[in-house]
């Protein structure tokens, strides 16, 4: 399978809804930005059954937007919304740090204009730090018995 990590970032970004067609590249996605954002997490799921959950459910269920690299197609990061839930915000990890998830919020942000809430691994600083610049507060802990991963995270809140 090509990798699409393997394509450079040209610097250009474009975002557009999600396609059925898209869940191997989502998927590729999720898998490499957990893998490399959060090394403690478990790997509960094999890459097929994570697939056919980016198909059948995330895609399904969910508002997702891509963001690709305007010149070569590659994706680069993608975030679902249900409701006011940020259910997911992943980026590949060679392209963190260079305004494609705060490209990707803006786009969640307008689709709910009033308020977010999404959820985070309490170990997870970098994304911690990311939600509170945008103006996300923390405004609940669990112990991780809410989550399949058993990992201790927080709710986040973002109102207008």
């Amino acid at each position: 399978m090509w990798m699409q990590s393997d394509a450079p970032f040209t610097g250009n970004v474009h975002l557009r809804a999600a396609r059925a067609e898209d869940a191997a590249a989502v998927t590729e996605v999720f898998l490499a930005s957990r893998a490399a954002a959060m090394p403690y997490l478990p790997r509960l799921h094999s890459d097929e059954a994570t697939l056919w959950w980016v198909t059948n459910v995330v895609l399904a269920d969910t508002r997702v937007w891509l963001a690709e690299d305007a010149g070569t197609g590659a994706l680069l990061g993608f975030a679902a919304l249900d409701g006011a839930l940020l259910d997911h915000l992943y980026l590949r990890p060679d392209v963190r740090r260079r305004g494609i998830g705060t490209l990707l919020l803006g786009a969640v942000k307008e689709a709910s204009p009033e308020e977010l809430s999404l959820h985070v691994f309490q170990r997870n600083t970098g994304a911690r730090a990311f939600y509170e610049r945008h103006g996300f507060v923390p405004v609940d802990s669990n112990d991780g018995s809410r989550n399949e991963e058993n990992e201790p995270d927080l709710t986040y809140r973002w109102t207008a």
